[in-house]
């Protein structure tokens, strides 16, 4: 920081992550410039609201002045463009944290995204959001003029910058509260010079503002263009949400979401209703298209606009909708609120629960809809979002099912890694006789698409689910049925395929099983500890061995997530399990001389086919070699 001698302005250096969106903004978003004024207009508006709010508690701050309003002024002698709110305003440290810093976690992981693609990189920019700094992209200087209400009148503060590494700030006399943002545009942006040119960009983005967006009357006399002193609104000035559907175009909702987003792409749907009865509320609620950048961040907050009677409480409003639905944008409208809620009541409030099932319903009845109707919007939707929405399973126990059926899988029937299969797809596909969902969750697809578990199921064409996500050990320890058919893991327990084997196949299970009762014995003395028991099984088809673990132990996966994440897993032992057709288990009946260093071998084998690490991977890799030379030799 350097100071003048002679003033009060100080020269203060951007945050480096400031100066990168700048440099990025003004290239990549250039395409697409008219969204600066969207940007502007959308903080006007957020800073009259938040006025308005502040006012309810201290009604002084309105200082005389309570028609909150937008103006929009152009200079073209002095090449300027002008956006100035009557709203909050902002002090020296607001100035200074809002235009000189980004204040979003997750900011260096946004960065650490950005390609150097233009195109690409104008996406991420978009989740990010741009607001104020998207003055440069048609501006080559930006000067803030801006005094807090409620502060002394005589206090404002003067912030300029050319969008370099620097900005200057200064205390000066400012008497009027809000804010006043000044363009200074460069070279080839004249077009922007224009009433008409400006009105027509004011009502393709922000025809929906609440506030009016006044501009200065024009009209053509002795063929020169006049500028009244007269102002009009351009803008409906309405809330949009309060208007019926009837009344709102498509490029309207687009406009609004745009707005309460912060996004500018277009969204993937929307669901806008109004509730009556004991409590009576309208809610408008968007699906993005796009992921926020923040969204995995557990620090960030996401959630709803609150409005009472059409008066802002607050953004974010979490309590308005569940975690798992997170990614919603939107607003809520309450008539029965009091207008000096605060997120304390929120929380404990009845009328509040019952918006927020009322909201949960319409988003998932909202992402039915979808799923039936346009598929390919779904599977979008799943694409960006589904790893979310499955959290639900376990946190929303009321919806529970409504969530379940939403999912999309990977399974054996397409034996691909996209996830498009739906419960409801399984359960339609099932064979007969079939009363079991199965599954199998792995750390990757190919783990699981190449379980040993799978050999039997594929020797019957028995579909199986191939859950590979993290939040999989999540889902599945949460749902234990759907439509009625329980949910079972083919790697748990013993395996029971009910009326899908018939008699003489169990006959011939229970014979093998008997005859091979004294190798089983054997193995299980030989590896100790390290197992709970030693059985023949018939899930196995090509592979001579596999582990499992007991119904209610759990399995190995969780096990090595909990373990990675730095928690303690349950200690269980595992199940280890013979095919008793092998060669290799047949070579055990008769071997003695290497017995344990070919048990240990299966043993390893079958750990890592599942997934597991070993403790001693030098000592299986040596025992390996034995035994190959011996077999060598033996062949010789």
């Amino acid at each position: 920081m350097t100071e003048n001698a002679t003033s009060n302005r100080e020269t203060l250096g951007f945050q480096t992550e400031v100066k990168q969106l700048l440099q990025l903004m003004i290239h990549s978003l250039y395409s697409n410039r008219e969204i600066f004024l969207r940007e502007l207009i959308s903080n006007a508006s957020d800073a009259c609201d938040k006025l308005r709010f502040e006012a309810l508690h201290n009604s002084s701050l309105f200082e005389n002045d309570s028609e909150l309003a937008i103006h929009i002024g152009y200079d073209k002698e002095a090449r300027t463009l002008t956006i100035r709110d009557n709203g909050i305003g902002m002090s020296r440290d607001d100035v200074i944290n809002n235009l000189g810093t980004i204040a979003k976690s997750g900011t260096r992981e946004f960065f650490n995204q950005l390609t150097g693609d233009q195109q690409k990189d104008a996406n991420l920019i978009g989740q990010f959001g741009v607001g104020f700094y998207s003055a440069f992209i048609v501006a080559d200087k930006v000067s803030v003029l801006t005094r807090r209400a409620g502060e002394q009148s005589d206090q404002g503060v003067l912030w300029e910058s050319d969008g370099g590494g620097e900005f200057v700030i200064e205390m000066v006399d400012q008497p009027v509260r809000g804010t006043t943002i000044t363009l200074h545009l460069r070279e080839g942006q004249e077009d922007l010079l224009d009433g008409d040119r400006l009105r027509g960009i004011i009502r393709k983005y922000s025809d929906h503002i609440v506030q009016p967006i006044l501009m200065k009357k024009e009209e053509w006399k002795d063929n020169e263009l006049q500028v009244l002193e007269e102002e009009e609104t351009v803008n409906q000035a309405f809330a949009l949400w309060a208007r019926p559907k009837s009344e709102i175009t498509e490029e309207e909702y687009k406009g609004f979401y745009k707005h309460v987003g912060h996004d500018f792409e277009d969204p993937l749907a929307w669901t806008h209703s109004r509730v009556e009865g004991r409590q009576e509320y309208t809610q408008l609620l968007y699906i993005p298209a796009r992921a926020p950048f923040d969204l995995w961040e557990r620090n960030s907050t996401h959630g709803i606009k609150l409005y009472v009677r059409r008066v802002f409480i607050m953004d974010d409003a979490t309590q308005l909708m569940p975690y798992y639905l997170r990614f919603v944008r939107g607003v809520v409208d309450s008539n029965d609120l009091p207008l000096n809620v605060s997120r304390e009541i929120l929380q404990e409030s009845k009328d509040i629960e019952a918006i927020r099932s009322g909201c949960t319903k319409k988003v998932l009845a909202l992402l039915e809809d979808m799923a039936s109707k346009e598929p390919e919007k779904y599977t979008k939707f799943w694409e960006t979002f589904g790893l979310v929405l499955k959290e639900g399973v376990g946190e929303d126990f009321s919806n529970k099912e409504k969530i379940a059926g939403l999912m999309r899988m990977a399974s054996t029937y397409t034996n691909s890694p996209e996830q498009n299969v739906s419960l409801a797809d399984y359960i339609g596909r099932m064979k007969e006789g079939q009363d079991k969902i199965y599954y199998i969750t792995a750390d990757s697809f190919n783990a699981a698409k190449n379980s040993p578990h799978l050999e039997v199921f594929r020797k019957k064409d028995i579909e199986v689910l191939l859950l590979s996500d993290r939040v999989d050990e999540w889902v599945v320890s949460n749902l234990f049925k759907f439509d009625g058919k329980p949910l079972v893991s083919v790697a748990k327990g013993g395996l029971d395929l009910g009326k899908l084997e018939n008699e003489e196949e169990k006959k011939e299970q229970e014979k093998e099983a008997d005859a091979l009762k004294e190798l089983t014995d054997r193995i299980q003395s030989s590896l100790g500890e390290r197992v709970k028991e030693v059985r023949v099984t018939h899930r196995l088809t090509d592979s001579p061995a596999c582990l499992v673990v007991d119904a209610h132990d759990i399995n190995a996966n969780l096990a090595r997530m909990l373990k990675a994440s730095g928690q303690k897993a349950p200690v269980s032992q595992p199940i280890l399990e013979i095919n008793s057709k092998h060669p290799i288990v047949l070579r055990l009946k008769s071997e003695e001389n290497k017995f344990d260093d070919w048990v240990s071998v299966l043993f390893d084998q079958a750990l890592l086919a599942e997934g597991g690490q070993l403790d001693d991977p030098a000592s299986f890799v040596k025992r390996i070699n034995q035994l190959m030379l011996e077999m060598s030799s033996d062949e010789a």
